[in-house]
């Protein structure tokens, strides 16, 4: 057992310790709160997922002594920062990360994706994403299941041929020019870039260097839905209140008013391309 799992169910043994001294049985609290029994017992075991609601619910219906809630909140906080750790989520390899991601566009209404140093991984092609993976896998000495990654982040990709789901994707033109896989690579993902800007189920934007801004993207980040995911060097944050949500849509909207669209884009993008294929090495010239 780990030290994190550890920790888990030390949470759900706090919360047993909370309702036994209550003089309550898990039937008893269920009821009280509206739940199933079985939600109780699983909570309390670390089978289930507490959420910030449901340890609100523990404190108030057990009368919890003063400081008791928000002590134990901020431990779930902690608990879900490093159950969202890359150390964690990336310890068998790069493909649950993917197949995760799938399941959440999957069901989505929409997704608003913003990307500030890499092309973002839904407009990826294969060869591409297949540098990233292996770059990924080498800073955090994760498992290199880079081919399997790949498959899975390919399948990802259905979402953008699903008129049901309004995707909108703004690409910062930094993004394209750092060169993340050599050139042939970088003028193949950009010529992937250029055929879907035409597509009516994607909105593509290109957000050029030069654009005058006002808002400061610090991270790239991405909002599906009633939920945002943030990464970090150490860690995904996932974001779902109300005004922190409010607050990244307000930032997309920003971005993409400074960012070039259509023919605007299309062209932008003609040049990065031609850019790279003049960096590729000429034949038989030894390098």
């Amino acid at each position: 057992m780990t030290d994190f799992d550890t920790r888990r169910l030390a949470f759900g043994d706090a919360l047993r310790r909370l309702r036994l001294a209550a003089g309550l049985s898990g039937k008893q609290l269920a009821h009280r709160a509206g739940w199933t029994p079985s939600k109780v017992s699983r909570v309390e075991t670390a089978k289930q997922s507490v959420s910030d609601a449901d340890v609100v619910a523990y404190c108030r219906l057990t009368d919890a002594a003063d400081g008791v809630e928000a002590e134990l909140r901020q431990e779930l906080r902690e608990i879900r920062i490093e159950a969202a750790s890359w150390k964690r989520q990336l310890r068998t390899g790069n493909r649950a990360r993917q197949e995760y991601g799938e399941r959440l566009e999957e069901k989505a209404d929409r997704i608003r994706l913003f990307e500030i140093a890499l092309v973002p991984g839904l407009v990826q092609t294969a060869e591409y994403a297949r540098h990233v993976f292996e770059t990924v896998a080498d800073l955090h000495s994760s498992t290199p299941d880079v081919a399997a990654s790949v498959e899975a982040r390919m399948s990802r990709q259905t979402v953008l041929f699903r008129p049901r789901t309004a995707v909108e994707v703004v690409c910062s033109e930094a993004a394209l020019r750092h060169p993340i896989a050599p050139p042939q690579v970088m003028a193949a993902q950009l010529d992937r870039l250029l055929a879907l800007a035409g597509m009516s189920t994607l909105r593509l934007a290109i957000l050029p260097l030069d654009a005058q801004l006002t808002v400061v993207p610090l991270h790239g980040f991405v909002i599906i839905d009633d939920l945002a995911l943030v990464e970090t060097v150490s860690t995904e944050m996932t974001v779902t209140d109300a005004d922190d949500l409010a607050r990244f849509h307000r930032l997309f909207d920003a971005l993409l008013a400074a960012a070039l669209e259509g023919a605007a884009a299309r062209a932008l993008l003609r040049r990065l391309i031609a850019h790279y294929l003049d960096d590729q090495p000429e034949p038989g010239n030894g390098h």
